[in-house]
């Protein structure tokens, strides 16, 4: 069995029968216990981690059907699958034992701080700081939007030292603080709080990637987070279209099933385009990082593919709910709740503004031939 379709019979025994619970925040810890245990035993966990981290060591292609499957099931109730951000396997072999081999056996998270208030689609404008002292480093600055943010055990944080580098930076040290906890749209299990660190003091060996090395690791970061995105977003219209369309057929009104009037059958047409579309192109972007292609091309058609997916999967969710009227509107739904949850795909991790100025640079600088072929 492939990881994909070990993938699929976790999410149809595990997750997806857990979703309306989570939604209406009935998800219980014993659940969280079994999402995590069953993860690690069927081995979807910490997919392009090495093996000896703890991870499975997949292909790019295998990661992509693993994360298209997730995609599938709402409430991120995929996010208690054990795994790390890409950051920590550039860490010393102490920074792997540390953080990275726990993260992946599901005992702690990580989380990546890099927005501020300032300094959100151009993270070039952050402002805080790595000063050194004689313990090491002092950072102090404000970040927002830090997804794990309420349940990292440790910090992947950004700072101009003076060039930008990345520090890991253990929770529980004097001088971070929680300044807001903001209600979002979508119900999911982990909050995106700002963190503020005031004066909080590492050692050297708190420097992840080497002094300066921030921007790079930050690139091929969010070069895998907007292909992951893109994966998600594909098996979300999986699923959309897997249900709606059986309502459809199912669905009678004026002596007829509702998919066969255009105005049903012709929005699902379109959303089955955009998703294969969505989903070789997305593929494609995998099976180029598996060859070892350019990493700045494999950056833009990232930035391509999640740019493509997220604004389909959005139509896709919208026209689904039009379609499932007004049961499509309550949350027990899953239009619903991909309606609200994929709302955020064309934000995080850069716009779909931003990935449009990537594509274009990328035209520009690389050549249209490269970029489209």
């Amino acid at each position: 069995m492939t990881p994909g379709e070990r993938a699929r019979r976790f999410v149809d025994e595990l997750l997806i029968p857990r979703e309306v619970d989570a939604e209406l925040g009935r998800i219980m810890p014993e659940d969280v216990a079994l999402i995590k245990r069953e993860a690690l035993a069927r081995e979807i966990s910490g997919g392009l981690h090495a093996r000896e981290h703890g991870g499975q060591g997949w292909s790019h292609v295998e990661w992509f059907e693993v994360e298209e499957q997730f995609g599938r099931s709402t409430n991120a109730l995929s996010w208690h699958v054990p795994t790390a951000y890409n950051v920590l396997a550039h860490g010393s072999p102490a920074q792997i034992e540390r953080w990275l081999k726990p993260a992946l056996r599901g005992e702690l998270h990580d989380a990546y701080a890099v927005t501020e208030e300032h300094a959100g689609s151009d993270p070039s404008g952050i402002a805080t700081t790595a000063t050194r002292v004689d313990a090491g480093w002092r950072i102090d600055g404000e970040k927002w939007f830090v997804t794990y943010g309420d349940v990292a055990a440790v910090y992947i944080v950004m700072a101009l030292a003076p060039s930008p580098t990345l520090f890991l930076v253990e929770a529980g040290l004097p001088g971070i603080g929680v300044v807001d906890d903001p209600p979002f749209t979508h119900t999911y299990p982990h909050g995106h709080p700002a963190i503020r660190f005031d004066g909080v003091v590492v050692g050297e060996d708190a420097v992840i990637g080497g002094m300066g090395g921030g921007d790079e690791l930050q690139r091929a970061w969010f070069a895998e987070e907007r292909l992951g995105i893109a994966a998600r977003g594909c098996g979300a219209m999986l699923r959309l279209l897997e249900e709606t369309t059986a309502w459809a057929i199912s669905r009678e009104q004026g002596g007829a099933r509702i998919i066969d009037h255009q105005g049903v059958a012709f929005p699902l047409a379109d959303s089955a385009a955009d998703a294969a579309a969505g989903r070789l192109l997305g593929l494609e972007v995998a099976r180029l990082a598996d060859t070892g292609a350019d990493p700045k091309l494999i950056h833009a058609k990232a930035s391509m593919a999640k740019l493509f997916v997220s604004e389909a999967a959005n139509r896709c969710a919208d026209r689904c709910l039009q379609i499932f009227g007004g049961r499509g509107y309550t949350r027990t739904n899953v239009a619903e709740r991909f309606w609200r949850e994929l709302r955020v795909d064309r934000i995080w991790e850069g716009t779909s503004e931003i990935q449009r100025l990537i594509v274009a640079r990328a035209l520009e600088r690389r050549g249209v031939e490269r970029v489209i072929t």
